[in-house]
């Protein structure tokens, strides 16, 4: 009887025991499945962290970035030197090299922008500048200027653009009221404060000459090689002169009536003596320029008529000018190295 008593307590010890074994597994169980589950959860949320972290970052690398935070970064440069520190001074200037024109577009497209504008990147410069040069049938010249003014006008550190003025049909040629064209259209792209109006078979011989504008307006083509590198006679303001923008408009621009070669820059020349203004000039050496040899143009021989409405200027120069320019853009074609705009401005055939 007791040996029955005894092995129905170790059953029952022995069941008590399995019971408390499975009943442990069971609590074990559950808190791990918690513990995993936790885990899981926690690296879930970490994981769409990191993935909206992420799209935070591609979405700011694509955004442009806002005004502010483009004047951070002007702040960040500090103004140009008055005297630019890498001109070089005197050039040799030939016109035999072999450089073609998409040769000269591939190597200078990482440093201007289309339409031909630049900006100094390492400083802010003061100097913005529109180069307006008169045009017709004269490819192979603009291709020697923009050959060397380029770089020269960068070593200058001038924020700039090229505006290649084109005459169209086959009227009668008139440089000044291109000029006018020029200045008018130049001013619809940028807030530009100084015009350089250059001739386009003018190049100058150093970099020093510089194309910028002064207190009083500038003549810079002081002494071209075809004049024995001298100035031809002391009121001379043709070949490459530059105004800023109010004392262009103080003399009321250029005149519109001008056609045919001769006459235009020495009403100019006058303009600027009526509104009691003086001509400044770099000296002989600085303001050397060669002129690239060519024929006469068709349909800008001298015109007998311009000499006599010089004596005229001083009664006709308010009515005669930007203030009455009247022309049609017929093109605008925007090139690595220059902006090429085409213009009818009523020309007479003859």
């Amino acid at each position: 009887m007791l040996k029955k008593f005894l092995q129905l307590l170790i059953l029952f010890a022995f069941l008590s025991l399995a019971c408390s074994v499975v009943l442990l597994l069971y609590r074990e169980k559950r808190t791990l499945t918690y513990i995993f589950n936790k885990e899981e959860s926690r690296n879930e949320v970490l994981s769409e962290l990191v993935k909206e972290r992420v799209q935070e970052l591609w979405e700011f690398k694509d955004k442009p970035p806002k005004a502010s935070e483009e004047k951070t970064q002007n702040e960040t440069l500090k103004l140009c030197p008055d005297y630019p520190p890498k001109l070089v001074g005197p050039l040799l200037v030939e016109f035999n090299y072999k450089q073609t024109m998409e040769e000269m577009r591939q190597e200078l497209s990482s440093l201007v922008q289309l339409g031909g504008r630049y900006k100094p990147p390492e400083c802010i410069t003061k100097h913005k500048v529109a180069i307006i040069i008169p045009f017709r049938n004269r490819h192979e010249h603009l291709k020697h200027w923009l050959y060397y003014l380029h770089p020269i006008l960068m070593r200058q550190q001038l924020d700039y653009g090229v505006y290649v003025i084109n005459q169209d049909g086959e009227g009668v040629f008139n440089r000044a009221k291109l000029l006018n064209v020029g200045f008018a259209e130049a001013l619809k792209e940028y807030d530009y404060e100084c015009f350089v109006f250059s001739d386009v078979d003018l190049v100058p011989m150093d970099d020093r000459n510089l194309y910028r504008c002064f207190d009083n307006p500038r003549h810079l083509a002081v002494a071209m090689d075809k004049f024995g590198f001298r100035l031809p006679y002391n009121t001379y303001f043709g070949g490459v002169a530059s105004l800023s923008k109010d004392k262009f408009l103080k003399i009321n621009g250029f005149p519109n009536t001008y056609w045919g070669w001769g006459g235009e820059d020495d009403d100019i020349y006058s303009r600027i003596t009526y509104r009691g203004m003086s001509v400044s000039r770099p000296d002989l050496v600085r303001g050397k320029y060669r002129m690239i040899r060519h024929e006469r143009d068709l349909h800008n021989e001298p015109n007998p008529v311009n000499p006599d409405k010089l004596h005229q200027t001083r009664w006709t120069m308010d009515g005669d000018g930007i203030n009455t320019l009247k022309y049609t853009v017929k093109e605008i074609v925007k090139d690595t190295l220059y902006t090429f705009i085409t213009v009818d401005i009523q020309a007479p055939l003859k």
